[in-house]
């Protein structure tokens, strides 16, 4: 259980990662369409947040009633 995990984190932040860098090299590429990347780009941050914030309090808990 905790292999699959590790792994979802991991594809979570590689998936956000990627998201970002490529909604940057979008918005150098099209520059008609800068507004919409630009919250692309904030709306990837904003859940890569959350995603790492949702880790961190499973984490907390089971330490916590373990």
């Amino acid at each position: 259980m905790d292999d699959i995990s590790n792994a979802i984190i991991l594809l979570v932040r590689v998936g956000a990662v990627a998201r970002f860098v490529y909604c940057l090299v979008r918005l150098t590429a099209a520059e008609e369409q800068a507004a919409q990347y630009k919250k692309r780009a904030r709306n990837t941050v904003i859940f890569y947040i959350i995603a790492e914030s949702i880790w961190q309090i499973k984490d907390l808990i089971l330490y916590y009633y373990s």
